[in-house]
């Protein structure tokens, strides 16, 4: 499994590996903890809609700002080295930005991605050069040469966005530029693999001045010369001891970072990180679901509108079996009211008088037919 993280940074202005390169415990030398995890394959921000979290990232030198293009970082005076570094590490993957360069002799801007073993992948911008980004690798830390990096043509990199990506794996390294493959390192290469970055790393993006009068001259000379601090601010929108990657052990009873969001990242980041077509068809798919709810739910409705009509007509025919039924007892009772009367009439005494109706009570008393008057 190869984990990866996608960090698009808009406007990111960012700082070079020798400002950068530091390892809080080198397992080379001692015994150190377990790296955090990114612990998901897929991780995205986009600066212009949201912020880094404290507790995904750590704030080495300095803050920055939010702008309306994206995350600045900012040099305003001299000592001003605004850096952050990840909480989580990557064991191969693939880290891309989408970037701006600062401007200003000397000042240098970078994405690094390091391990605790000094193991080192860079993409470095200088301020005074408007035509080329540099892409460097380390092992180990080994600066015993400087003759790995090589410089790539790029259009207007302090004032144009170009998408800067860096696809690592356990067999080389691919740099891009805007979706162009422009370099690719072997592992075999890399000094027969002893010099080829193989161990869990983190990302630190930062601005820094490689143009400071205290560096040395090498430095100095490497960032275009002095910086005019005047003429600012200047803005950039494992196991054993061996350090080989088989030495590496997965330990997958150590939880991973806690990300933005609910263990992962918001609903809006995960929107945002989302291809155009993936969002294409994920809208469709609710479209498509809401459309099938209402005609289900029309369809409920119908059909629960003729099963009611159907009830009613059943129970308007109970209705009317029931009068006609009552109507019917009702005619049955008068005609035998009517008979009896008869029966009465002509088996009646001479010279007594019958009543002219009868009328019974909750029928009480069954043989009370009337009265006579004598």
């Amino acid at each position: 499994m190869k984990p990866s993280t996608t960090l698009p940074a808009l406007a990111l202005f960012f700082t070079i590996s020798l400002a950068q390169t530091w390892s809080d415990c080198n397992p080379l030398n001692t015994t150190c903890a377990p790296n955090t995890a990114l612990g998901v394959s897929n991780y995205s921000m986009d600066f212009t809609q949201y912020m880094m979290a404290d507790n995904v990232w750590n704030w080495t030198a300095g803050k920055s700002s939010y702008g309306t293009t994206g995350l600045d970082f900012v040099i305003n005076q001299r000592g001003d080295a605004p850096t952050v570094r990840s909480k989580f590490y990557i064991f191969y993957g693939t880290v891309e930005c989408i970037f701006k360069a600062a401007t200003g002799q000397g000042v240098v801007s970078s994405i690094v991605i390091q391990s605790d073993t000094l193991d080192e992948i860079d993409w470095e911008w200088i301020g005074g050069n408007t035509t080329h980004v540099q892409s460097n690798y380390f092992g180990k830390g080994n600066t015993t040469s400087y003759d790995r990096a090589i410089w790539h043509p790029v259009d207007s990199p302090q004032t144009s966005f170009h998408n800067y990506t860096t696809d690592w794996s356990q067999d080389k390294i691919d740099f891009y530029i805007d979706g162009n493959i422009v370099r690719t390192l072997k592992y075999e290469d890399a000094n027969g693999g002893q010099n080829f970055p193989q161990t869990p790393s983190d990302v630190r993006l930062g601005i820094w001045a490689g143009g400071d009068k205290n560096n040395n001259n090498y430095t100095i000379e490497w960032a275009g010369g002095e910086v005019d601090y005047d003429a600012g601010p200047y803005t950039m929108t494992y196991g054993d001891h061996s350090g080989s990657f088989q030495s590496i052990k997965l330990l997958n009873e150590t939880k991973p970072v806690n990300l933005d969001g609910d263990n992962g990242q918001t609903i809006g980041q995960k929107w945002s990180g989302l291809s155009q077509n993936a969002k294409i068809a994920i809208a469709a798919a609710v479209g498509g679901s809401f459309l099938i709810a209402l005609c289900v739910f029309a369809f409920c409705c119908i059909r629960q509108r003729r099963v009611g009509k159907h009830e009613k007509l059943l129970e308007d025919a109970k209705y009317e079996k029931d009068r006609s039924e009552l109507l019917a007892f009702r005619a049955e009772m008068g005609r035998q009211r009517s008979e009896k009367y008869a029966q009465m009439q002509s088996t009646s005494v001479p010279g007594r008088i019958m009543p002219s109706n009868t009328f019974s009570m909750n029928n009480m008393n069954p043989e009370y037919r009337g009265y006579t008057r004598h």
